[in-house]
This record gives C-alpha cells, structure tokens and sequence, in this order.
C-alpha cells in the first residue's frame, strides 16, 4: 500500500476512529439511527443464534442420555420442513401402512433386540378436583418404557404387565405435572381425571432430558392398553422404541429391524420401505435441516438492519466529506495520497459500523440471557455468531462508506482549498 507504512497505518486507523467518534457527536440523531440499524441486525443475529444453538445443544444431550443405541420405527419420518396441502401427493404417510403391536412382538423376538416400547400420544383436559389444567399431551406406553427411554421412579411405582393387560386406570407423572395439581402434596394416591375418567397417580417419573422442564412439559404416561381404550388420539401412528442388546451394535439391530419387517409387510427386493427407522444421528441431522430455515429468517432480519444503518454511513460520511473538503485539501496539498485520505474514510465508515454493532450485541446478550433466565430454554451465544456480526458489520461500513470516501479521495486539492 503506497505511502503508508505500518506506523503511518496505525496513526491514520487511529485518527479514523477518532473522526468516527467526532461524527457521532456532531450528528447525533444521524449517528443514532445509523447505529440502530446496525444494532438491530446484530441483535436479530446474536439472538436468534443463541436460541437455535441452545435448542441444538439441548436436543443433542436429550439424544445421548436417552440411550445413544436406542432409535425408533416410524409409519413415517417427516425430515426437515415439509409442506403438505392434505392431499395424497403431499402426504406420503397415507400410502404408508400403520405400525402394529404384532409387528412390535415381532421386533422384539429378534436376537440384537433387548426390548421395544410402544409409545402413541393424544391429548386430554386433565383436572384435579377444582384445579383444571386444560388440554396436555398424554402418552401410552408399556411398563418396560423405563428400560428403554430412561428416567426414574423417585416416588410410588411404575404400572405393571398387569396394570397393562387389565387396562387399569392408572397414570404415572413427572415433577411438573405435579407441581402443576397438586403444589405441595403428595401426588401418589391422589385421583386425577383425563379423558372424562379417574387416574390413579402410582408414580412420580423423572426424565433423564429435562430440557423444557416447566409446566409445559407435564407428563402423563398411562398404561398402552388402558390408552388405546379410552384415549382421544390419531390412531396408526404408533412409535416403536427398540433397545438393542449390549452384544449386539445399533447398525445390527437396525438391519435385523429392517429384514423382519420388509419380509412381513411382503416387499420385494428393491422397493421402498414403507416404514422408517431413527436412529439419533439422523434425529439431530432432521433437526440441523429444519434450523436452516431460521438461520435463512435471522440472515433477511439481520440484513434489513444493515442495509438501513448502511444508508446511514453513505448519509453520515457524505456530510462528512462536504464539511472537511477544506481540510481535505490542506492535507493533499501536504503531501497525502489517495490511498491514505480513502484509509481514514474507509476506518471511519466502519468504526460507525463497529459501534452498533457493540450495541447490538450488548441487547442481544441481555435477549439470551433472558431466554436463559425465564425460559427453559438453554439459550448460548456461539463464538462464531459475534465474530459473524463483527465482520458483517465491518464490511458494511466499508463497503457504503465506499463511495464517500472515493469521493474524498478523488478532490482536487486547488478546488479543495478553494471550499468555503
């Protein structure tokens, strides 16, 4: 870079910020606008990162504790974001035969198989006598869902096979669900009511992922049978939770899964299953797909924002370049090039930049810590979001601080000197 050495580049980066700082306080309201543009992009940045990396980091603990062998046969695997208009073309799960008890007793026969778990879900008014929770998520399972998915029984018991098999009208809940009936009493023993019947409460559950640990995430867990009975719910979408052996690997019960059920459905060499298999790996990368989406959201908010303190550096510089075309004479009659006089703009225009962009990522760090503190969602800052906002806003200031300072750069210094 001709005529600037390091030291003669150091001094004029240093006197570019410090002209930024001059500029800020003599247009403030300019100053303020340029730099809530930039601030609200970087927010919308450190924000909405913090929330997606939480979820990721939460949903990937959930997925290891819960048992890294462990996965799921589906009716159907909806990955990434789908759009379906409720026709058959769209909704490929129609042409798809429902999973089965039968083929669950099937699974469970195989050799890399140490157990499965039938889980479907549906939705019910639950109360507990004037206390009234409203609608919540009830699941049916059967008694080995421990075994398989995890978690404890820290008070009472879990249901039995013959809890199942008489389809007895009992419920096991978590700490939440109890908090939510009953406060400070003792849940076990007590009678709820769910889908217009009385429960049991036998067992207060904890969940080994408590990543939304709230009153949202109360969990009811009846008996399979008693369930299929008496619940409200979508049939055919049973969820099957197979638990290998510890002999055997999660590729090897998955094969065996996936042989005993093409040969009972009857499917030909070559044709698609009509069924799918889980596993976590696949879960987390469904999951990474579907966060694109947000990152493609938080990428156009982030933008709009810098493009609007954008329009302010070209509005702010311009002023600039008109109120020192005297100065800027002087200092090219003096000796400095255009190099040297488009440096100083160009620190300048990015310093603007740089200081909504410490804005934005001070409201930002209060937003997530926020989402941290009175949410339960585990909302973290990832180091690449801040230094992904520095340099976006870095280079917007450059990049509209551009033309002002070519324009500086490029003063005659006769004319220059000339300015009144």
């Amino acid at each position: 870079m001709s005529g600037l050495g390091r030291g003669n580049l150091l001094s004029r980066a240093l006197e570019g910020v410090t002209l930024a700082f001059d500029a800020v306080r003599a247009a403030k309201t300019r100053a303020a606008l340029t730099i809530l543009g930039i601030a609200i992009g970087v927010m919308v940045v450190i924000a909405m990162a913090s929330m997606i990396s939480g979820i990721q980091n939460g949903v990937s603990d959930i997925v290891s504790r819960a048992g890294p062998k462990s996965f799921y046969v589906m009716r159907y695997f909806r990955e990434g974001i789908q759009v379906s208009d409720g026709s058959d073309e769209m909704s490929p799960w129609r042409r798809r035969p429902r999973l089965s008890r039968r083929e669950a007793d099937l699974i469970r026969a195989l050799p890399a198989v140490e157990d499965v778990n039938i889980v479907e879900v549906g939705i019910s008014n639950i109360s507990y006598r004037d206390k009234a929770l409203g609608e919540r998520f009830v699941q049916g399972m059967d008694p080995v869902w421990m075994q398989v998915e995890g978690g404890q029984i820290i008070d009472g018991r879990n249901f039995t096979p013959m809890d199942a098999a008489l389809g007895a009208n009992v419920v096991v809940i978590n700490q939440p669900a109890a908090d939510a009936l009953f406060e400070n009493l003792d849940p076990v023993g007590r009678v709820i009511k769910m889908f217009g019947l009385p429960f049991t409460v036998i067992g207060l559950y904890q969940d080994p992922a408590e990543l939304f640990a709230d009153d949202d995430n109360a969990k009811f867990v009846l008996p399979h049978a008693t369930f299929a009975k008496v619940g409200e719910f979508d049939r055919g979408w049973i969820r099957i939770v197979v638990l290998p052996t510890e002999a055997a690997t999660q590729s090897d019960a998955m094969d065996q899964v996936t042989v005993a059920l093409r040969v009972d459905r009857g499917l030909k060499p070559g044709e698609e299953s009509s069924f799918d298999l889980v596993s976590g790996d696949r879960f987390l990368a469904s999951f990474n797909q579907m966060t694109q989406g947000f990152f493609l959201v938080m990428l156009v908010l982030s933008s709009v924002g810098l493009m609007v303190g954008g329009v302010g550096v070209v509005a702010i510089m311009m002023i600039s370049v008109t109120e020192r075309t005297r100065e800027i004479g002087v200092r090219k009659a003096l000796g400095a090039t255009r190099g040297e006089i488009l440096f100083q703009f160009l620190v300048e225009a990015a310093t603007l930049t740089l200081m909504g962009a410490a804005v934005g990522l001070a409201l930002g760090g209060l937003i997530a810590l926020g989402i941290r503190s009175f949410t339960p969602l585990p909302a973290v800052i990832p180091l690449w979001s801040i230094v992904m906002a520095l340099i976006a806003s870095a280079i917007t200031g450059i990049l509209f601080g551009l033309y002002p300072a070519n324009k500086a750069a490029r003063l005659n210094p006769v004319e220059a000197l000339r300015y009144e």
